[in-house]
């Protein structure tokens, strides 16, 4: 197979793979048919696209392809006496028009995944598997689990959800705010390995943090009254509003404060921050609502030596009350070494329990280097690089560790 084809291949897997899992679902009633005939359909394509060329609509081929497959494969088992297939044939047959309050179909998989009869990490899980168009190995990376760990975690969600016949459907408007935490969850989680993916050559994966805008703006017109689905949406546009920036042209690193401010969005700044005034009005503080505050601190500051890390301070120990977790801590210890310096900072961070997490190590190297001590910041810089397989990260921590001496 020609690279380029190869390539156009993988764009389209990596644009389509949630959509098409979404649709073969409702087709079937089924996650593991669905997902198993969309991988089956990219594997067809991988064979013929090179020889017949990409189609005009490359979704729709795929997700006629997947569902043609799954039928013929689904009626050889039935005509067997399998009632799992004879069911799932019924079900492919009916192809009912649902309505509901979700009607974007990725989003209803979303909803559908995150069932209170799943626990909450397999939730998050099993919906980045099936629509996020993440590997095991970059959900592991996300959650700081090792692969095996997350793959049992995935595959005994989609046993529960077929052992205990959770359907996949709709959920009523009574169900959305129980299920809301869940889906936040898996939408952030989709834009954070987009904007700094876990593996591969470029910093950004652009098509991520794409589809996690459009869902959390989908989510926003659901529920416009829910605080937090806003406060997301603020945050994923903040953070959105940098990417021109955040490398150089060769694809290299730039750090937040080397960051040419001028060329950062305005318009989707003008928009995070207009959600976050949105937020501060209603008064009810959460985990991504103080995010989006501190990414609009950082917004308001011209240059970076204008930014108020005091401000920033505070709002990280208002997180820290709400969401009190190793990763949030280390954050504010950043911010920490803005205020008290390096050596404040740097006694929070060892406090920490991070060792599997390479920005720990990072974190950690820089505040030594800045208090001059040069070898243990080298050792820090060695642990960070062999916990991330980002190139441009590693760039970086290169970079940093060889300007030591």
């Amino acid at each position: 197979m020609p690279e380029v084809a190869a390539a156009d291949v993988e764009r389209v897997f990596r644009a389509e793979h949630g959509r098409a899992v979404a649709v073969l679902a409702r087709v079937f009633g089924d996650l593991d048919i669905a997902e198993e005939a969309v991988q089956e359909a990219f594997a067809e394509a991988v064979r013929r696209w090179p020889a017949a060329g990409r189609p005009a609509a490359p979704a729709g081929w795929i997700i006629t392809t997947a569902r043609n497959r799954a039928i013929d494969r689904l009626r050889r088992e039935a005509s067997r006496a399998d009632r799992h297939a004879q069911a799932a044939l019924l079900h492919a047959r009916d192809e009912p028009v649902e309505e509901g309050p979700v009607r974007d179909e990725r989003l209803r998989l979303i909803f559908t995944c995150c069932h209170p009869a799943l626990a909450a990490p397999a939730r998050v899980a099993l919906t980045l598997r099936l629509l996020g168009g993440l590997t095991t190995a970059e959900i592991a990376r996300a959650f700081l689990v090792p692969e095996p760990t997350m793959a049992q975690r995935v595959v005994r969600a989609k046993a529960k959800i077929r052992d205990a016949g959770i359907p996949y459907r709709v959920p009523d408007e009574a169900d959305l705010p129980d299920r809301l935490p869940g889906v936040l969850a898996v939408v952030y989680l989709i834009f954070t390995e987009g904007h700094t993916a876990s593996a591969g050559e470029r910093l950004v994966r652009a098509d991520l943090c794409a589809e996690a805008i459009r869902l959390g703006r989908v989510l926003a017109e659901l529920m416009p009254d829910e605080p937090e689905v806003l406060g997301l949406l603020a945050l994923m546009l903040l953070s959105e509003s940098r990417r021109a920036t955040r490398t150089t042209r060769g694809g290299d690193l730039v750090l937040l404060a080397d960051q040419d401010r001028g060329r950062w969005d305005r318009a989707l700044v003008a928009e995070g921050q207009d959600l976050v005034r949105r937020c501060l009005r209603r008064n009810q503080p959460g985990p991504y609502q103080v995010q989006a505050a501190i990414a609009a601190v950082h917004s308001d500051a011209p240059a970076a030596a204008d930014t108020d890390w005091r401000q920033i301070v505070a709002l990280y120990d208002q997180l820290l009350a709400i969401e009190p977790t190793p990763v949030v801590a280390l954050n504010r210890a950043v911010a920490v070494a803005e205020v008290e310096g390096p050596e404040a900072a740097l006694a929070l961070v060892d406090a920490l329990a991070l060792d599997r997490f390479h920005r720990f190590h990072a974190v950690r190297a820089d505040l030594l280097r800045r208090l001059g001590r040069d070898d243990d910041a080298r050792d820090a810089y060695e642990a960070a690089l062999a916990r991330t397989d980002n190139a441009a990260e590693r760039r970086f921590l290169l970079g940093r560790r060889d300007a030591l001496g």
